[in-house]
């Protein structure tokens, strides 16, 4: 059945490939967002009758008006990732944490009938564990992370009944999208071998969670429809391939030169200071609600050659691929 959506933050990475999805879904979506990167970012998907677009900061928008007719919100919206919110914690706080109470607050107060969350996996800090679940405790490292276990905090203090509620702690999304990001592993890696010939790896050992954006995107769409006694109320990981960043730089190596016929490409290993490390475990959302990845890091991988090849990534060094360059273009306080 059509419902209408409010994509908090859909103007984003994932919201760029969520929206469109929605869309040829036969949902009505309402856009909120800043438009940091553009509106460009949809598309002839502009010109659909049932997209709605707000350009507004959750910080002191009217967030009701917003909501009003809304049965579910979808909440993307952030400063995304850790560097993104060192550049500036005093604002990363501020969208992160601050503005999301305001957001439940009024959810509750318009009596939204599904509120999906966009955590993080990286809520688990480092674990030792082989496979990380989600009764296991949080243990952020940087303020990203721990602003977003704060906020699934405030969430579970709502009973479900006044906001029902989901939580999803994404792995570190990849993959083409309208509105890229080139500041993620996978993408990074991808776009240097495409563009350098060499891949830089600092560390290596590390295992980082991955999700293809086809899947993050197809869960979304998953959790707007799923009957309420399956998903509210809960929390689920949602992950792909789970390969150390060496192992990632050895698909990408791979991959480029088979799809590019391009010379042998270099990787040159660097250390870090960065030694986080964890395995995610999707069992639970899988046999929950029977959702599973359907594509992989390799898929992801195909798409950024594909795009490439394609001109849709003419300058991979344009800042607006970069959120701490836009940020720091834009000068956003």
């Amino acid at each position: 059945m059509p419902k209408k959506i409010l994509v908090i933050g859909g103007a984003g990475y994932v919201g760029s490939a969520l929206v469109p999805r929605l869309l040829r879904e036969g949902h009505y979506v309402r856009v909120l967002d800043t438009f940091w990167f553009g509106k460009d970012v949809f598309g002839s998907s502009v010109f659909t009758d049932g997209l709605e677009l707000i350009d507004g900061d959750i910080r002191h928008c009217d967030l009701e008006k917003a909501m009003t007719d809304i049965d579910c919100i979808i909440h993307l919206a952030c400063i995304s990732n850790d560097p993104s919110f060192e550049l500036n914690r005093g604002l990363g706080k501020s969208v992160n944490y601050d503005a999301f109470l305001r957001v439940i607050e009024v959810a509750k107060a318009v009596k939204v009938n599904r509120f999906i969350f966009a955590s993080t996996s990286s809520v688990y800090g480092i674990k030792s564990e082989k496979n990380v679940t989600e009764d296991l405790i949080l243990e952020p490292l940087t303020d990203y992370s721990k602003y977003k276990a704060f906020c699934e905090m405030g969430l579970r203090m709502i009973p479900i009944d006044v906001l029902p509620w989901v939580i999803i702690r994404p792995a570190t999304v990849c993959g083409y999208a309208p509105r890229l990001r080139l500041d993620l592993t996978v993408n990074i890696l991808t776009m240097a071998a495409l563009t350098k010939g060499k891949i830089t790896v600092f560390g290596g050992s590390q295992k980082r969670p991955n999700i293809n954006i086809e899947d993050m995107t197809s869960l979304y769409v998953r959790l707007v429809n799923e009957a309420d006694e399956k998903i509210i109320g809960k929390t689920f990981n949602a992950g792909g391939d789970n390969f150390s960043v060496n192992a990632i730089a050895f698909l990408v190596k791979f991959v480029v030169e088979k799809h590019t016929k391009a010379k042998i490409i270099e990787i040159e290993r660097k250390s870090t200071d960065d030694l986080r490390s964890y395995h995610i475990s999707s069992q639970k959302i899988k046999h929950e609600i029977g959702w599973r990845p359907q594509f992989t890091v390799v898929d992801a991988i195909r798409s950024l050659i594909s795009a490439f090849n394609q001109g849709k990534i003419p300058n991979s060094d344009d800042p607006k691929y970069y959120n701490i360059k836009t940020m720091q273009l834009l000068n956003i306080q």
